[in-house]
């Protein structure tokens, strides 16, 4: 093992490029840092580590700090010259001679209450720093900075994707998934197009078939019912109408779904109109971790992908690796495992799922959470394999309950998994009326975690528990 000087450092440079968290300039006065992540603004790490430095030390390196939360970062721009912290390399310092590197200031500092925050010098092995593998690295993010990981690590790996739509460039995105892109890759790749969504969907479905594979973002996914024959008549069929002549790998994402007294213009579920189109394939995030490894997926996939993001879902945090990682567009996630009734959901049902899971463990019965995430094609496999394990099956749906994508999945289920069911499958679905304004009678549209227990004692109580299989 050695101790890491930035030679070393330049090692990593490559494999942490794409990580989202923080790209360093190394000179012989400063440690410059600027933002790959919308978590985290601009600083400067102050070092007067000279000696220990070579002459040519000037390309970009990574450092990870060793004992505390990448998030910890100081926040506020500082110049080296303002900082007062004693240097790790001043006799007088209490630090060891080559411990510390001081980030911030002492204005900083007295600015948030807080002393400045250091980072130990890591020592590296291999793909090991401080004992630690670069691969077991983790950093929270919530869903929207997840998807905004996905899209930056793309965009520099390839440089044929491309973003466009209503404010993705200077404004950043209605949910801030695309901030600071145009500054990063210009206003060409992060495109802010007319209020007009036939038209620039079909623009890159255009760019699509001739090399470019474009991110469409819609402000609202019900604003892209406007670019239905696009993605219907274009993006489905042009592979097969063209004899195979023409891929189209375009992604079209962006929020929709039930939010919080949106009204029912802005509450459009659109899943069910899609589900008919063919050619296109289907898939709805849930989770941070799924989000950048779902999306990272649908942008190198050479057929058209429909992106569903519930607007209620951007907030959810959670830990996600810190290097890059792809996931399946065709695969099911086991939220929760369970043994006495299968409850199959994707997107924000995920969580109501998983709510009413921890109620029915508090009266004694036992619910498996299957989250879809595959809405076309279906993942049967998975599902037939929890069915099997349970044999009852709840589905729920947010699109509207009549001509909703649960009635699919409800046929799907009865043709695939009928032998292996002790009940008919319960659907709950959104009620088949426009989406009211008014909280109270939004929230008796939707489902919730008590129509899921009730309809999991209603199944259970005809016959009892599942009992145990040999």
């Amino acid at each position: 093992m050695a101790v890491l000087d930035v030679p070393l450092l330049f090692a990593f440079h490559f494999a942490l490029a794409l990580s989202g968290v923080l790209h360093l300039s190394v000179s012989n006065s400063t440690v410059s840092a600027r933002q790959l992540s919308p978590s985290f603004p601009p600083t400067v790490l102050p070092t007067s580590r000279v000696a220990s430095l070579p002459a040519s030390a000037g390309a970009p390196a990574f450092v990870k700090p060793s004992s505390i939360h990448a998030s910890a970062l100081s926040s506020s721009f500082s110049s080296p010259s303002s900082s007062s912290s004693t240097s790790p390399s001043s006799p007088s310092s209490s630090a060891p001679q080559a411990a510390l590197y001081q980030v911030g200031s002492a204005l900083d500092a007295a600015a948030s209450h807080r002393p400045a925050v250091q980072i130990q010098e890591a020592v590296v092995d291999g793909e090991f720093v401080n004992g630690k593998s670069v691969k077991e690295w983790k950093v929270e993010r919530s869903l929207y900075q997840a998807l905004h990981m996905a899209l930056a690590e793309e965009l520099a790996r390839d440089p044929n994707v491309c973003v466009m739509g209503e404010d993705v460039g200077h404004y950043g995105g209605s949910y801030k998934v695309t901030k600071d892109f145009h500054a990063r890759f210009g206003n060409y790749r992060c495109m802010d197009t007319p209020i007009c969504e036939n038209t620039f969907t079909g623009m890159a479905i255009g760019a699509a078939m001739n090399g470019l594979r474009p991110v469409v973002e819609g402000m609202n996914m019900g604003f892209l019912l406007l670019a239905f024959n696009q993605i219907a008549n274009n993006a489905g069929m042009v592979r097969y109408t063209s004899g195979g002549a023409f891929d189209v790998p375009v992604v079209i994402r962006g929020p929709g779904g039930v939010g919080k007294q949106l009204g029912p213009e802005h509450s459009q579920r659109i899943e069910a109109y899609l589900m008919a189109v063919p050619g296109l394939k289907i898939v709805a995030c849930s989770t941070p971790y799924n989000a950048r490894g779902l999306l990272k997926s649908a942008i190198r996939e050479n057929n058209p992908v429909v992106f569903f993001e519930h607007v209620l879902t951007y907030n959810i945090k959670e830990e996600i690796p810190l290097l890059p990682y792809t996931l399946p567009l065709d695969k099911a996630e086991v939220a929760r495992q369970g043994t006495d009734i299968t409850v199959l959901a994707y997107g924000k049902l995920r969580h109501v799922a998983l709510d009413a899971a921890q109620h029915l463990e508090q009266l004694g019965l036992s619910a498996e959470v299957v989250d879809l995430i595959s809405l076309k094609p279906l993942d049967m496999e998975s599902i037939q394999t929890s069915i099997k394990k349970t044999g009852r099956c709840i589905i729920l749906d947010e699109s509207s309950r009549t001509g909703g994508i649960g009635g699919e999945i409800f046929t799907q289920v009865m043709e695939n998994c009928a032998d292996d069911l002790l009940e008919v499958p319960v659907r709950l679905a959104t009620k088949d009326i426009p989406t009211p304004y008014a909280a109270k009678l939004e929230e008796a549209t939707i489902v919730t975690p008590q129509d899921v227990v009730n309809s999991a004692l209603w199944l259970v109580s005809k016959r009892g528990p599942t009992p145990t299989k040999a």
